[in-house]
């Protein structure tokens, strides 16, 4: 049997696993890791526990990027600063409502573009500013629509956008001139979620809205509220713009840092062991993301062993670049429900070295597609972040009925990132490394 014969059917092999685990299981993680395990089986590696715990430790990097984020966020939210950032911005624009739509959507990207979690947007300010929405007279299912939407923009969001890394780490470019080529889409399709989803509508009294926000602690003031991002900021723009003279920390330490800040300037007075529980907490929340992260790496290690990976690779680089134009916004979001992930690995970094082959700039490549795989967060078999949103948000209609009020913002979306993936070169002024 041929080489390429041979790595054929260990491809087959692992697709079968995988579609079967994905049925019977509801779960990528399991599934994936399976896969990886029947893989090596079929590629005669038998049961390679070295390769396999190097799998796990292949993005630790990022898995520690997560912690800490989400640390830090956690923590920022438990001193009280979340609430009453909000209940500022209902106090001060109430009566120019699409300045208070347009701070709510800002308010929902931050959390998920510090952390690269759209769940965390959804965990830490969704319910609140789903209660403001409804308030507002803005319908249920448009609601959940926006929370949804703007926790998926969130996620792809700069400084971590977890496709746009992983696509990254796999293709051997570093991740750097990123922020502007993502920041540009994502503010143009954040106001057009605006526009369509929240328009309409009789708001309530101001003063039923302001009941039903939580009180923020006495003593918050606008420097407890905004030292501890303003922290993460400087210490981002003096490593980029000062490298030679500070020293470049890193982000898990830069979280760390600014975590201690908020910390300081938490005017309520919590112990050691309550700010533990907020760590032991945050871990817990995080858990299913650094499970698929760990996953992932397993899966990428043992396809790379058995030739799979370079096999897809090949294939991928030898299609022409119409049929993925043709093809992307389907499979892409329909590889994110099946793999998470994975998909940006197994799909994603063959689409770089195709497009790269042709002459296109790279930087605009990942970014467009990394817009593209968030899509399909919310389709089975894990529907992880659909699900989360109908939760926080209280929704009661069925699923379909979600997915019916997400589409517009999500196939504008979907166009906006093609477009960027069809005139990459075009969009390389954004590029700022």
């Amino acid at each position: 049997m041929s080489m390429y014969a041979e790595t054929s059917m260990v491809l087959a092999v692992m697709a079968v696993v995988f579609a079967l685990c994905s049925w019977k299981l509801k779960s990528p993680e399991i599934s994936m890791v399976i896969t990886a395990i029947a893989g090596a089986l079929a590629g005669r590696l038998w049961f390679p526990v070295r390769l396999l715990v190097e799998g796990t430790f292949t993005y630790f990097d990022v898995g520690l990027i997560f912690i800490t984020a989400s640390v830090f966020i956690n923590m920022y939210s438990a001193t009280g600063a979340m609430n009453a950032l909000i209940r500022k911005m209902v106090e001060r624009f109430y009566h120019r409502k699409w300045m208070l739509f347009s701070i709510l959507a800002v308010i929902m990207l931050i959390p998920g573009a510090l952390t690269g979690a759209g769940s965390v947007s959804m965990f830490v300010v969704g319910g609140m500013i789903a209660t403001v929405l409804r308030y507002m007279g803005i319908t249920s299912v448009r609601t959940t629509a926006f929370i949804y939407v703007t926790s998926m923009l969130a996620a792809a969001a700069p400084p971590i956008n977890l496709w746009a890394m992983l696509m990254a780490a796999q293709a051997n470019m570093p991740y750097v001139g990123f922020s502007v080529p993502l920041l540009a889409p994502i503010l143009v399709i954040t106001v057009f979620t605006v526009v369509y989803l929240l328009r309409g509508g009789e708001p309530e009294p101001k003063e039923k809205i302001l009941e039903e926000l939580p009180i923020p602690p006495e003593g918050m003031n606008w420097f407890r509220i905004l030292a501890p991002m303003l922290t993460f900021l400087v210490i981002v723009l003096l490593s980029k713009y000062m490298a030679f003279s500070v020293p470049t920390v890193g982000l898990p330490l830069n979280f760390l840092i600014s975590a201690g800040v908020a910390v300081l300037c938490s005017p309520i007075k919590r112990s050691v062991g309550e700010w533990g529980n907020t760590v032991l907490e945050t871990m817990e929340q995080v858990f299913p993301l650094l499970a698929t992260v760990i996953s992932v790496g397993v899966l990428v290690n043992i396809m790379t062993a058995t030739g799979v990976r370079g096999l897809i690779a090949i294939t991928f680089v030898t299609l022409p670049t119409i049929f993925i134009y043709l093809t992307a916004l389907f499979v892409l979001p329909m590889a994110q429900g099946s793999l998470s992930y994975g998909s940006a690995i197994i799909l994603g970094t063959p689409m770089i070295f195709l497009f790269n082959s042709v002459g296109f700039d790279v930087t605009i490549v990942a970014t467009a597609l990394s817009l593209m795989f968030p899509l399909g967060d919310c389709l089975p078999p894990s529907r992880i972040s659909g699900r989360v949103a109908i939760e926080v948000s209280g929704y009661e209609g069925s699923y379909m009925s979600f997915l019916k009020g997400i589409f517009v913002p999500a196939l504008f979306m979907g166009l906006v990132a093609l477009f960027m993936l069809i005139n990459a070169n075009a969009f390389k002024f954004l590029v700022i490394r």
